[in-house]
């Protein structure tokens, strides 16, 4: 497979942030303790790579890049040093949005995140992502299914970590995997598989 489904798959099970990056493990662990809180966390994750990564793309392109504003005679102005804040910024723009749509529509999911949904704006994976765009030079199009994909990966993980804990909970575990330290072994786990992936996408 070639072209843009060979990216979204690449960037949800080769470049996994949590799993295989190990991106944005904070709210990764913190959220993955119910399915319900797991599942809200990946479509919040999926809904602001998909939108941030090709936003910033344009605004590093159009406005930051070298050579952006030589349309308007001023090729010489470079302003990609100003990239991270501006990412920041859309970044937060975005959460902020998320976080008012959730509230009015979904009260429940939004009670769920509690602290952590602000703290997307933040979330290291989701600036990865704009990172790993203007790194790798992709387009319009590839940043916007390389976000999609990255935040599908994110959900995938997530909502797989969630089901293994909830299902955990009626084990009987040794105290000191209690909580936490089951989910980090768990995440161990699930990065060996994973890694797996890369494997095969390197043998190709």
């Amino acid at each position: 497979m070639t072209g843009l489904g060979a990216l979204f798959l690449s960037a949800a099970f080769v470049d996994n942030m949590p799993l295989t990056l190990f991106l944005g493990l904070c709210t990764f662990l913190a959220l993955s303790r119910s399915p319900e809180a797991a599942l809200g966390l990946g479509v919040a994750m999926t809904g602001v790579l998909g939108v941030t990564v090709p936003l910033n793309h344009l605004v590093y392109t159009y406005l930051l890049a070298p050579d952006a504003w030589a349309w308007a005679g001023l090729p010489e102005i470079d302003l990609s040093y100003l990239s991270l804040i501006a990412f920041i910024g859309v970044i937060a723009a975005s959460v902020q949005l998320l976080e008012m749509l959730l509230d009015r529509f979904l009260p429940a999911i939004h009670a769920a995140f509690g602290v952590f949904l602000p703290l997307l704006t933040v979330q290291c994976a989701i600036l990865a992502g704009s990172l790993f765009m203007v790194e790798r030079s992709y387009t319009l199009a590839q940043s916007a299914v390389f976000g999609l994909g990255s935040g599908a990966g994110f959900a995938l993980a997530v909502a797989m970590l969630g089901s293994i804990r909830t299902r955990l909970a009626y084990a009987d575990l040794p105290a000191g995997l209690r909580g936490l330290g089951i989910a980090f072994v768990l995440t161990g786990l699930m990065s060996l598989g994973f890694a797996a992936f890369a494997q095969m996408a390197a043998a190709e």
